[in-house]
């Protein structure tokens, strides 16, 4: 996908052919899923929307900016933290090789998966 496209594209082009190419799979993926958080008694519905969701253990995060601001990294672990869910990764394709874009991010206290 980056190597036919190329890292000049706006986040959300780079979002629809992802969620095309992994539908095309047969990859179960949702998008833009919006995530409820509690603080004490207060209940925040939509407090975090997600750009992708795979098969309820991963949170995909999607930027093409350069240079990568660390609040992006932050972001990811909040959500994993209130997801209490274990595994994260961002994509950047703004990266001129893609293995250079890609980042594995973890919340060590989470679990492996939303749903059993």
């Amino acid at each position: 996908m980056h190597s036919k496209v190329g890292p000049g594209c706006f986040e959300k082009v780079y979002e629809e052919i992802l969620y095309y190419e992994l539908t095309k799979l047969d990859i179960n993926v949702q998008r833009e899923v919006f995530l409820a958080i509690d603080y004490e008694e207060l209940h925040i519905e939509k407090a975090y929307k997600l750009i992708c969701l795979w098969k309820t253990y991963l949170v995909l995060e999607l930027k093409s900016i350069t240079p990568l601001p660390t609040v992006y990294f932050n972001q990811i672990k909040t959500q994993l933290s209130f997801l209490n869910l274990k595994h994260g990764m961002l994509i950047n394709f703004k990266a001129d090789l893609m293995k250079n874009g890609i980042y594995r991010i973890f919340n060590n206290f989470g679990r492996e998966k939303l749903t059993d």
